[in-house]
């Protein structure tokens, strides 16, 4: 089983970079599952229908999210009606989902607290869907995207769950990781997997205003950057018959 994590899509730079590169890479890598982050993917803040389905339309099979999933208040009536779009499992009484099944495949979504919003604990949130999962005879792949700030959080995330998922593979900082590796017991890790959006840019922002913010610290309103787009994603390769990770790659393209 083959399958891509994209890293957060940023606005419709983003978007534009998915429908340039995903059906070719899926084609060339013969991938099987498209898992994307798209809470950034209107305007950089939050996703409404019409982004979801773009994406959706162009390749992605789930779309993940994490602290910016209620900026567009438009998507929450859709959130529960199965569209293949996921809040993060510990957000408490929230609306929508934090995992689903797609092509024979779990996928959930969590986020960390450190540096973050207060919710309930991700790794005991973890556990317990994993036990249920277990429990209710869930597929051998499961794939978690964890929405988080530190990196110490999502490493240990990654040592938690080894062995017990095929991939944990963080979000949320918007910058590309180096250290993709199998950990010992067989789950793919990385601890960023980074952005899809302007590449000079600060996390995919017009770098002026957020340099304003940092020197005056008035509020800034911040534009997505212009220029050019780099797509980065990670490829892993899964037994499908024990969900162990056999390989995992950084795949970074530049939209033409």
């Amino acid at each position: 089983m083959r399958i891509l994590m994209i890293g957060d899509v940023i606005g419709k730079p983003g978007r534009q970079a998915i429908r340039s590169l995903v059906p070719d890479l899926r084609r060339e890598h013969s991938i099987d599952l498209v898992i994307a982050n798209g809470e950034n993917t209107a305007g950089g803040f939050g996703i409404t229908l019409d982004t979801a389905y773009e994406l959706l339309e162009n390749g992605v099979d789930v779309l993940t999210s994490g602290n910016h999933i209620w900026d567009q208040k438009e998507i929450i009536p859709h959130m529960n009606e199965g569209l293949p779009l996921l809040r993060p499992a510990n957000y408490p009484d929230a609306p929508g989902r934090g995992y689903l099944i797609q092509d024979g495949v779990m996928v959930m979504n969590l986020m960390g607290r450190v540096f973050m919003p207060p919710l309930d604990c991700p790794f005991r949130t973890a556990n317990a869907l994993l036990q249920e999962a277990e429990k209710a005879g869930a597929p051998k792949i499961i794939v978690v995207d964890f929405h988080a700030e530190a990196t110490s959080e999502k490493q240990g995330m990654g040592w938690y769950l080894d062995g017990r998922t095929s991939a944990v593979l963080g979000t949320h900082t918007h910058v590309g990781t180096v250290d993709t590796k199998i950990l010992p017991k067989g789950t793919a890790y990385c601890t960023d997997v980074g952005m899809t959006g302007p590449i000079n840019s600060v996390i995919g922002s017009d770098a002026n205003p957020v340099l304003d913010r940092f020197l005056t610290g008035m509020p800034q309103r911040l534009p997505i950057a212009s220029g050019p787009v780099m797509m980065n994603s990670v490829l892993i390769d899964v037994d499908p018959e024990t969900g162990r990770a056999l390989s995992i790659e950084r795949i970074d393209r530049m939209v033409e």
